[in-house]
């Protein structure tokens, strides 16, 4: 999402942006496994635990085809047979993709922007509805699920406590791959240098608006948003 640095703002944080705004998508790239005519039918029959919707309803809602959405089912329900992931089931499966690093909080937050009823669990019909956009949305579409990422209280505002708190969380997920190497003072001037870009009126709070057209209009963060794209393929 989740920005930017190089020597002074701009590459170095783009690098890391790249890095973290296609983590999401890792998860999903090992659910794309064969499906089989049984876990059609289990589709359809299954009532003892949790059921998705139906095929239909979730072509309509996502970008994805029958076969495609039968397929990450398949690979979502090896790990979470329940039709639904617990946060810190969610937190254990993330964090194998980061094993030089502590993945815990940026987990989380990831976690929390996709509990949209903020009940604890996320069920499969949330799960690949975020991926939708993640992966096939819009430019606007992904700008606004990254934005969410940040808004950590959700007020529609990114205040610079939660630029931080995400910035530090990149760091730590990252762990020994970060370069240079993290200590609190390197993570606060990494998140004022992109807090100040990104708050365009100087209000001391960035808007959906400004985020969206900073995003447009640096080449670098415009170029990291097409990895949303090309994830997957």
């Amino acid at each position: 999402m989740h920005s930017a640095a190089s020597a002074r703002a701009g590459p170095m944080d783009m690098s890391r942006i790249r890095r973290y705004s296609v983590q999401v998508m890792r998860m999903v790239r090992p659910l794309f496994t064969q499906t089989t005519d049984g876990d059609l039918e289990e589709w359809e029959t299954r009532r003892s635990r949790y059921s998705p919707g139906s095929l239909n309803a979730l072509c309509s809602s996502t970008k994805f085809s029958r076969k495609e959405i039968q397929a990450i089912y398949h690979g979502f329900k090896q790990d979470c047979p329940n039709g639904s992931v617990t946060k810190e089931k969610f937190k254990e499966l993330y964090s194998q993709f980061f094993p030089l690093g502590d993945a815990r909080t940026y987990s989380g937050h990831v976690y929390d922007t996709l509990d949209k009823n903020e009940d604890g669990n996320v069920t499969f019909e949330q799960f690949i509805v975020a991926m939708s956009v993640i992966s096939r949305g819009s430019a606007d579409e992904k700008l606004r699920w990254i934005f969410n990422l940040y808004d950590i209280n959700g007020d529609g505002y990114i205040s610079p406590d939660e630029m931080l708190e995400i910035v530090k969380s990149i760091y730590d997920m990252l762990g020994k791959r970060s370069h240079p190497s993290v200590d609190d003072d390197t993570a606060q001037d990494h998140a004022d240098r992109i807090f100040r870009k990104m708050d365009l009126n100087d209000d001391g709070l960035v808007t959906f608006e400004e985020f969206q057209e900073v995003c447009k209009n640096d080449t670098d963060i415009s170029r990291s948003m097409e990895l949303f794209s090309t994830a997957l393929q």
